[in-house]
């Protein structure tokens, strides 16, 4: 994510995961695109109503996750690039302005973040969903603009969501590597939402760790804990919500790894893992 710093289981899950590693082959995104072979449409619009979960009600069982209503944020979006006008126009977040999106970064050979985000949301979304969660992405698809931080963070609060996660990769020097979660500081109408969204940060940064092996970022944050009030998706939110950099795409190890779609699902089934047990 490259934008500038203003400021200071549950059986049902863990089967569905398992069936997944089992078939990763036939899990992986079609093309080169990043794209997932038939993703899940995003509830993203004006009305922000959820995607019916996946779960099949003769299968028993039950998990953290059953009636949860999780949104998800794929950073950017692939259209970025072609609409500055539209992008860089400035919107109020809270404790002042900011461009209403960015484009995001890539790797050196050219991977979007952007492209990163949307495969990455629709294999969570797919795992989350199989495990009863309602679930809505914040975009419909990797194309188009959009939509501003804004709205991104409106979504979330419209569907009174349980626990929201916005999806990045940092940009940073070559020398940094790891990845770290951004939490919310207090600057008015997300104050109550502040010490939920510090637990769900915890279990993402434990369970991504332990998912991943991808270590604690060695250039920002706190043990993978950076605390920011210059954010609008989350300075705007009054659910649960954090940020993650996946790694640092402008690291030629972490690059590697982001840029595989086997590791992207295993970066998928390790943030999985986290919400639930967040929620649990």
């Amino acid at each position: 994510m490259r934008i500038n710093r203003g400021g200071p289981a549950a059986a049902g899950l863990a089967l569905c995961l398992g069936a997944l590693i089992a078939c990763n082959a036939s899990a992986e995104p079609s093309g080169g695109d990043g794209g997932t072979v038939n993703p899940p449409t995003a509830g993203g619009q004006a009305s922000g109503a959820p995607e019916e979960d996946g779960k099949d009600p003769a299968s028993g069982g039950s998990s953290a996750l059953d009636g949860k209503v999780i949104v998800i944020d794929p950073g950017h979006n692939g259209g970025n690039a072609a609409h500055p006008s539209e992008i860089n126009k400035q919107v109020k977040i809270g404790n002042g302005t900011k461009a209403c999106d960015t484009t995001g970064t890539s790797t050196n050979d050219g991977y979007g973040e952007h492209a990163f985000t949307w495969d990455v949301s629709n294999r969570l979304a797919k795992l989350l969903r199989a495990g009863g969660a309602k679930v809505t992405l914040t975009r419909k698809n990797d194309k188009g603009v959009g939509p501003c931080i804004t709205e991104r963070a409106a979504i979330g609060n419209r569907l009174k969501a349980d626990a929201a996660v916005s999806i990045h990769a940092d940009g940073s020097s070559a020398s940094g590597h790891g990845f770290h979660i951004i939490e919310p500081i207090a600057v008015g109408r997300n104050s109550g939402m502040v010490p939920r969204s510090a637990e769900l940060g915890k279990a993402l940064r434990d369970s991504y760790r332990a998912g991943t092996g991808i270590p604690y970022s060695n250039y920002l944050g706190d043990n993978a804990i950076d605390r920011r009030n210059d954010l609008g998706g989350l300075n705007l939110s009054t659910v649960p919500k954090v940020f993650i950099e996946c790694g640092n795409m402008r690291n030629k190890g972490d690059a590697a790894k982001l840029s595989s779609a086997p590791f992207r699902q295993r970066i998928a089934e390790s943030l999985a893992k986290g919400i639930e047990t967040y929620l649990t």
